[in-house]
């Protein structure tokens, strides 16, 4: 059994772990609440558990299968809901998704793909018995905050690779492998953007619907707390999409902008070159009437045409920045 966690609680404070091979008990008293944590249990190992405490089948197949969106589910007495979490790994996000069981005397907690466990969670709210007694409403509270604040180093590692390459941009075009993954990259934002807009939405209705079940007024207001967080996840998710646009836009500009440089030089070679071109062409007519020919200066004159005649060119070029 993938069992993280598996502990007792009564009034805020640890009564005791739940061994892995112990079974769960059957009662619980005024003020209890197990706090279970799983990580990708197969639909067997989950049974039990489910049987347990009387988890619907729908949320426990929604449990079972990774990929699942964000979103709250009522289940009669019960709630269920799907959070989504992030990782940066191998310069790519990787989202996972920890569904969550609420009742009135347990949590019970799925975790799938993500690398960030509960245990700061669980070690700092045993040090606060008196938020920990609210039961598991507030420690549904806690975990969703603290999923939310582990969207922010995400966020900042991808913000600041994309200001590197926004400022590098500016100095050398980036090369076709650099474009791919930019994409690659402003796809996942917009992707994991589209998350972060759920995981609002579960947020906001934790914090506004008063019919509930489970989530007692005394805790509700926390969960707007979490709401504004991830509010501000989003926002900066947008700023992210922008500015890896805006990084493709101008490297297209400048490089159009490098280009026109390049045919501006070349066409005026190419005009200074038709210069001697066309003087040599001429003179290199096979006809016997040609005056030059029989001239002392001739030879001098055609120096003088293709050498002044390319220079007043290059100048004129040079003088309007073509060269």
């Amino acid at each position: 059994m993938p069992i993280m966690a598996a502990r007792v609680y009564h009034d805020g404070r640890l009564v005791r772990d739940i061994g892995p091979n112990e079974e769960l008990p059957d009662d619980c008293a005024e003020g209890d609440f197990f706090w279970l944590g799983l990580y990708e249990p197969t639909p067997g190992e989950l049974e039990g558990i489910a049987k347990r405490f009387g988890l619907h089948p729908l949320a426990v197949e929604d449990a079972t299968k990774a990929k699942q969106l964000p979103k709250v589910e009522v289940y009669g007495d019960q709630l269920f809901i799907i959070a989504s979490t992030g990782n940066l790994g191998a310069g790519t996000i990787q989202s996972g998704e920890t569904a969550i069981f609420v009742g009135r005397h347990f949590i019970v907690t799925v975790r799938h793909g993500s690398a960030r466990t509960h245990s700061e969670v669980r070690a700092r709210l045993e040090t606060l018995p008196a938020k920990l007694a609210h039961g598991p409403d507030y420690v549904l509270y806690a975990i969703l905050d603290f999923i939310v604040d582990g969207y922010f180093p995400l966020i900042d590692a991808i913000e600041d690779r994309m200001l590197l390459v926004e400022d590098s941009v500016m100095d050398t075009p980036l090369d076709a492998a650099s474009i791919r993954q930019l994409y690659a990259q402003r796809h996942e934002v917009i992707r994991f953007q589209r998350l972060a807009g759920l995981m609002k939405d579960v947020a906001g209705r934790l914090a506004g619907e008063d019919d509930l079940p489970c989530i007692d007024p005394a805790v509700r207001p926390f969960f707007r707390d979490v709401w504004d967080h991830v509010q501000r996840a989003e926002f900066r998710l947008t700023g992210l999409r922008d500015v890896a646009a805006s990084v493709i836009e101008t490297n297209g500009m400048l490089e159009q902008q490098r280009q026109g440089v390049i045919t501006r030089q070349l066409a005026a070679w190419a005009a200074i070159l038709a210069v001697p071109t066309a003087i040599a062409g001429i003179y290199g007519m096979n006809f016997d009437f040609m005056p030059e020919l029989d001239w002392a200066l001739g030879y001098p004159f055609a120096l003088t045409l293709i050498f002044g005649g390319s220079a007043l060119i290059f100048w004129r070029f040079k003088s309007i920045g073509w060269l």
